[in-house]
């Protein structure tokens, strides 16, 4: 399973439909992918789903991210699904 970042300067849906496990919006444009598809794959739902024109970034997270301020339980659900960063505890 990869968790993938992902941001648009588009509106995003509250959800969609995809080839993955869970979509969580995780702030302003960001949102957290859960999928065991490839980065292609879950590029191009995504991008399918936006405005023509909507800027798109999706990129694998290997590790947990540093946060701050996020939406309650996206702490706990990067935790559930990744491992700490190199010299993290």
């Amino acid at each position: 399973m990869t968790v993938y970042l992902c941001w648009t300067d588009a509106e995003l849906p509250g959800s969609l439909r995809g080839p993955w496990v869970e979509w969580r919006i995780a702030g302003v444009g960001l949102v957290l992918v859960e999928s065991d598809d490839t980065l292609s794959r879950v590029y191009h739902e995504i991008k399918w789903s936006l405005a023509d024109g909507a800027a798109l970034i999706v990129a694998p997270l290997a590790a947990r991210p540093k946060l701050k301020a996020l939406p309650p339980g996206t702490t706990s659900w990067l935790r559930d699904r990744l491992p700490p960063a190199s010299g993290d505890a």
